[in-house]
């Protein structure tokens, strides 16, 4: 089974999602989760709550919001992180399937991965 993931209101776009999909990802997104317009920390937890390894192009603000949930303690499923307008649709695609084909949701518990890796 692969990883399974979130994605925020950034990356949600839906040709990405439903080509994750018919892949055999396991993919739910913001809207469909009814999480629009909430703060970052609230779409981290609401994927941790899921299993969920939350995808987003928002670097700015979950790449400081890992560390600090790591310096207090607390636990994330995992940050999975992309520059927005860098990649294509399909290089994204093809990263995300090399990820989540390589890493579990145990691989991703409190790790944070630039697509750029993969």
């Amino acid at each position: 089974m692969t990883l399974p993931l979130y994605f925020d209101e950034d990356t949600m776009r839906h040709a990405l999602v439903r080509s994750l999909r018919t892949r055999g990802l396991d993919v739910v997104t913001a809207l469909e989760s009814d999480m629009i317009e909430q703060l970052d920390a609230a779409h981290l937890d609401y994927a941790t709550q899921q299993g969920r390894a939350l995808y987003s192009y928002n670097i700015g603000d979950y790449y400081p919001l890992h560390t600090l949930y790591l310096t207090e303690g607390k636990t994330h499923a995992g940050i999975i992180l992309a520059p927005q307008q860098r990649y294509t649709m399909g290089q994204q695609m093809r990263r995300l399937l090399k990820l989540t084909a390589t890493l579990s949701s145990q691989d991703m518990q409190n790790r944070l991965e630039f697509l750029s890796n993969w």
